[in-house]
C-alpha cells in the first residue's frame, strides 16, 4: 500500500534512470522507482529488447514502469504484456515528454493537445493493467498553461495518482519557466493524490514546493544524478551526507551497469562518470582517460585511484545533467 504522503520518487530520464542506476537510488530511500519511458509501440513491436528496459532489481518496490503511446489497441497491447512481467508495481502514461519525435506523433506531450484521448488512454490502462496501481505525468500544456482545463480533464481519469511537472513543452527545461502556482492549483481541484516535479534539487526546495503546492511528494531527476543520496538527506531533513565513501558507491554502480549490460556497460558509464567526478580535483583530465577506455578492468583501477585521491563526498554539485528533450 502506497502512502501518499510526502512521498520520494526517481523520475525517468532517459539514458539514466536504468536498472543499475535506480538500483543504487534505492540504497538512499526513495519511496518509487521509475523505469526510462519505453514506447507502447517499441514494446510491441520490439518486444524482447524493449522488455530489458522494464526489467527490475529485487530493492525496487514499489516501482513503476513508464509507458508512452497514443494509439489505443497498441497501448492496450502493451499493457497486456506489461501484465505478464512479475514485479511491476504502477504502469505510468507519460503526458509530458516534449522530444518532436514524440509529441509530433501526438505522443508524450502531444497528448495534451487532445485531453478527451489523455482521459481515454489514461482510462484504457487502468481498465487493462494488472498492476495494483496507474498512474500518469503531465506537464502544464503544450505550448501554453491550460491548468484549468488539465484539472478539469483530471476528474474523469481513473489513475491512483498524477505527477505535473511545473513547465509546459514549449517551456523545455528552462529554469524561469518553472510554475509551482500552477501546479497548486490543479492540486486543489483534482481528487487524487499529486506528486510536484521540476528544479527540486535540495531539501529546501523539496520543502518549499511541498508546502507551496499542498503536494503529497516530489519527483527528482537531474539532481539525483549527481548527488543520488538527496532522497535520504530529504527524509532525514540534513544537509549532511550519509556514511557512504564515494569511491565505494561509484564503484557498486559501475559493477552494476556491466552484470546488467556486459561489457559495453563500461562505455555506457562514462556519462555518470563525468557526473560523479565533477569538482573533483583533476576531473577533466580523469573524464579524458576513461574516454578512451573500454576495459572494464582498467576501468574498475582507475576509479579506485581517482576516488582514493578524492574521497571528500560534497552535496554541493552543480546540476550538470542536461536534458536531452527525451524525457517527461
Amino acid at each position: 500500500m502506497i502512502e501518499f504522503k510526502n512521498l520520494l520518487m526517481l523520475a525517468p530520464l532517459a539514458g539514466y534512470t536504468d536498472l543499475p542506476f535506480r538500483s543504487v537510488v534505492k540504497g538512499f530511500g526513495v519511496d518509487i522507482t521509475v523505469s526510462e519511458m519505453i514506447s507502447s509501440h517499441a514494446l510491441v513491436y520490439s518486444n524482447k529488447r524493449t522488455l530489458k528496459m522494464a526489467e527490475k532489481s529485487p530493492q525496487e518496490q514499489p516501482y513503476s514502469v513508464q509507458i508512452s503511446g497514443s494509439k489505443e489497441e497498441v497501448i492496450k497491447q502493451a499493457v497486456e504484456i506489461l501484465n505478464t512481467q512479475k514485479g511491476i508495481d504502477i504502469i505510468d502514461l507519460n503526458c509530458g515528454c516534449p522530444a518532436p519525435k514524440v509529441a509530433n506523433h501526438g505522443n508524450g506531450s502531444g497528448l495534451l493537445k487532445d485531453l478527451n484521448l489523455l482521459v481515454k488512454i489514461a482510462n484504457l490502462i487502468k481498465e487493462n493493467a494488472k498492476t495494483p496501481y496507474t498512474s500518469l505525468k503531465v506537464r502544464l500544456g503544450f505550448d501554453k498553461k491550460i491548468p484549468n482545463e488539465i484539472a478539469q480533464a483530471l476528474k474523469d481519469v481513473k489513475s491512483d495518482f498524477v505527477v505535473v511537472h511545473g513547465r509546459t513543452r514549449a517551456d523545455g527545461y528552462k529554469k524561469e519557466k518553472i510554475d509551482y502556482d500552477a501546479i497548486a492549483h490543479i492540486k486543489q481541484n483534482v481528487p487524487m493524490p499529486l506528486i510536484a516535479n521540476g528544479e527540486i534539487d535540495s531539501v529546501e526546495k523539496a520543502q518549499k514546493v511541498l508546502e507551496h503546492t499542498g503536494a503529497n511528494g516530489v519527483m527528482i531527476g537531474r539532481a539525483a544524478i549527481t548527488s543520488p543520496w538527496i532522497f535520504w538527506q530529504i527524509r532525514n531533513n540534513t544537509h549532511e551526507i550519509p556514511p557512504i565513501v564515494k569511491k565505494e558507491l561509484v564503484l557498486e554502480h559501475f559493477n552494476k551497469m556491466i552484470e546488467f549490460y556486459g561489457e559495453r556497460g563500461a562505455i555506457m558509464f562514462r556519462k555518470n562518470l563525468h557526473a560523479y567526478t565533477k569538482g573533483h580535483e583533476g576531473a577533466s583530465e580523469f573524464r579524458n582517460l576513461i574516454n578512451s577506455l573500454s576495459d572494464v578492468k582498467q576501468i574498475t583501477q582507475h576509479i579506485e585511484n581517482f576516488f582514493s585521491h578524492n574521497q571528500m563526498v560534497t552535496h554541493n554539485f552543480p546540476q550538470l545533467v542536461h536534458l536531452n528533450k527525451r524525457t517527461s
